[in-house]
């Protein structure tokens, strides 16, 4: 792009847009077009489960290239240890505890952004980006009642996405059907879909009423509807010819975000490429049942990894790649055992999902949302490891800086520098989240508040992180969290505690 074309869309936008030009910031866009930017979202990766980050079990060459070529930060966050509420934050730039409705979903939920609102996509598409998303959406669809024979609205298209490919909720949840656009594809008018979560339908089977049916058996929480020989969370009926096959849901969201870089190329895109793996059911292709040696969960990191190799090269083919900002991260830590007898568990072996943290998935210890965090531009960020403390909710701020406009929303903070790896320090402070739970990081120390409830979730054996006394810890010298200073260092408690409730807008006793 041309200066001259450059100024026009900034005042462009200062006039219609009610944004203001960041000039700082264009020096390096003077030079050459604005950059496309990819965001690769796993789903339930853990900081130990890749290559990059010191695992071994699994390998993950193509997700260590672009750390070995990027930034990889060792302090960066989801904003939440479940799915929802991460992807709330990273596209909204807020906290997702401020939202009540941010909580895991069922897949028949309504919308629970609201579609005035700026979101990252949305922020991107006023500044002449063609915006797509393709794979897990999981942050409801309509506005309560949801017709899923007709388009279903509001939803992705709705908060700023030109283009989406999705499925509504997630892989173990109903209805198990991909939207194109808010239509579910390849649906026979013939064969309407019904779906409910609260009553099954007459004559349809569950994984209680026929265990014969199943060719994967559910543990907890997953024994209604049977689609595929896969029993789901949720009850449907009808919709047989729009039903996905399992085993190509990943083949198939690389091929919708191959295809979209394809045919949107000749303007700058943004592209999330929600991607469904290691989630349960983990149902990887035939091509890499066994490649991992770990059962179904290594196996689904393998095919994702590799799925990324093909984007990449997809990417490389169309002149892209040098031209091409990527952001990888996961919406949440670990678990092993989230609802199937898959043997995740007893083929694990010596493996630590976690890292050196602790916790996983729905904990408010590190390994909850203490996660791979990677920024990649071929030729424009210098590859190094990174300290600095960075949290997916600053995306938002920090593109808008980079597309050259000063966008500050919620609680996304501009780290732009930082994701180019031209300044090290990040945040200094960050509010986590897990099932309507918080916690908070100041430098290098943890503050949990004190919760009712289990210490350990029974289902998936996972601590929570809850106690009855403080929690406080130095993560530079404990990143375990083995060793609770809360009583011996009473005055870096009361700071933080402070300052959290700051934040949170609670009255400090």
């Amino acid at each position: 792009m041309k200066l001259d074309n450059a100024l026009i869309i900034v005042v462009f936008a200062i006039f219609f847009g009610g944004l203001t030009p960041l000039s700082a910031h264009w020096d390096g866009l003077k030079k050459s077009p604005r950059p496309n930017i990819v965001v690769i979202y796993f789903d339930d990766l853990g900081f130990g489960d890749v290559g990059f980050n010191g695992g071994s079990a699994i390998k993950t060459p193509n997700l260590d290239k672009l750390a070995a070529g990027g930034i990889n930060f060792n302090n960066g966050y989801a904003t939440s240890a479940t799915c929802t509420p991460s992807r709330y934050g990273l596209l909204t730039g807020i906290y997702p505890w401020r939202n009540k409705d941010a909580k895991i979903l069922p897949g028949t939920a309504p919308l629970i952004i609201d579609i005035n609102q700026i979101t990252l996509p949305k922020m991107l598409q006023q500044q002449g980006y063609y915006t797509g998303i393709v794979g897990k959406w999981h942050l409801g669809l309509g506005t309560g009642t949801v017709n899923w024979n007709e388009q279903v609205k509001p939803g992705p298209n709705e908060v700023g996405f030109n283009y989406s490919y999705i499925l509504a909720a997630t892989q173990d949840r109903v209805p198990t059907v991909y939207l194109k656009n808010g239509i579910v594809e390849g649906l026979d008018p013939k064969d309407p879909i019904a779906v409910n979560y609260d009553k099954n339908y007459v004559g349809e089977p569950t994984g209680i009423d026929h265990p014969e049916m199943l060719r994967l058996r559910w543990d907890h929480g997953h024994n209604n509807s049977i689609v595929h020989g896969i029993p789901r969370i949720g009850f449907m009926k009808g919709g047989q010819n729009a039903q996905w096959v399992d085993e190509n849901m990943g083949d198939q969201f690389l091929h919708e975000a191959q295809k979209f870089v394809q045919q949107y190329h000749t303007r700058p895109f943004f592209l999330y490429y929600a991607m469904h793996q290691p989630h349960v059911p983990r149902t990887p292709h035939q091509r890499f049942v066994g490649a991992s040696g770990l059962g179904s969960r290594g196996d689904a990191i393998v095919e994702a990894d590799w799925a990324i190799g093909e984007f990449i090269k997809t990417l490389e083919a169309e002149g892209l790649l040098d031209n091409t900002l990527i952001i990888v991260s996961s919406d949440n830590g670990p678990v092993l055992n989230d609802g199937y007898k898959d043997q995740a568990v007893e083929k694990n072996g010596k493996h630590t999902p976690g890292g050196p943290f602790r916790g996983g998935k729905y904990s408010l210890f590190e390994a909850g949302t203490h996660v791979p965090f990677i920024t990649y531009w071929k030729g424009h960020i210098k590859p190094a490891i990174s300290s600095a403390m960075v949290c997916q909710i600053d995306l938002l701020s920090s593109l808008a800086t980079l597309v050259g406009i000063k966008q500050k929303v919620g609680d996304s903070q501009d780290l732009m520098q930082v994701f180019l790896g031209k300044k090290k320090v990040g945040r200094e402070h960050l509010i986590i989240e897990a099932t309507s739970r918080t916690a908070f990081r100041q430098g290098d120390w943890v503050m949990i508040p004190p919760y009712p409830g289990p210490a350990m979730a029974g289902d998936v054996h996972i601590e929570l992180g809850n106690s009855k006394e403080y929690q406080l810890y130095n993560l530079k010298v404990d990143p375990g969290q083995l060793q609770n200073l809360a009583k011996t260092n009473q005055a870096k408690l009361n700071e933080l505690l402070s300052n959290y409730n700051g934040i949170r807008g609670v009255q400090s006793k």
